[in-house]
């Protein structure tokens, strides 16, 4: 069990692709996404994981997070159980200085969005910035994924 910290931006161009030195698939979906907990299937490549966190301290930068890994079939039998809204993207993960990007694309119905987070070993760490890094939105829960596989991004002009 352990204490993530994370800090989450927009992407603003896709120069980071030429950057990245893995990328993979995933497939996410919610058995519960409550305020004050969430829990999370996923699927990525041939591998299953399930992830509860807790709720967010107030600047949204930590939270409790626990994560087991699970076998691929038992991903797919409880992704058929998960809350509506299965959330699927392409992650590509890029070094910068000391610190390495999850650089989310998202698809279907958040199509378009394209997030950054960065995880830190304390609150007020520093890290380098990426010149394609935009504004930080670590702290707004409309970007948590729990949160847009129920209110897609393409549904937010709306």
């Amino acid at each position: 069990m352990a204490l993530e910290i994370e800090r989450k931006f927009l992407v603003k161009s896709h120069s980071f692709k030429s950057e990245a030195f893995n990328s993979y698939v995933i497939k996410q979906g919610f058995l519960n996404s409550h305020a004050e907990r969430t829990v999370r299937v996923r699927l990525k490549e041939e591998k299953g994981y399930l992830t509860i966190k807790g709720k967010s301290i107030i600047n949204g930068l930590s939270r409790f997070e626990w994560e087991k890994e699970i076998s691929k079939a038992e991903a797919e039998a409880l992704l058929k159980l998960c809350e509506l809204g299965v959330i699927e993207k392409t992650r590509y993960e890029i070094k910068c200085g000391d610190h390495i990007f999850e650089v989310d694309v998202f698809e279907g119905d958040n199509i378009d969005l394209i997030v950054a987070e960065v995880e830190l070993n304390k609150e007020d760490e520093h890290f380098e910035k990426p010149e394609w890094l935009g504004e930080e939105v670590t702290g707004d829960v409309r970007y948590y994924n729990s949160q847009l596989s129920q209110r897609p991004y393409k549904n937010w002009k709306q």
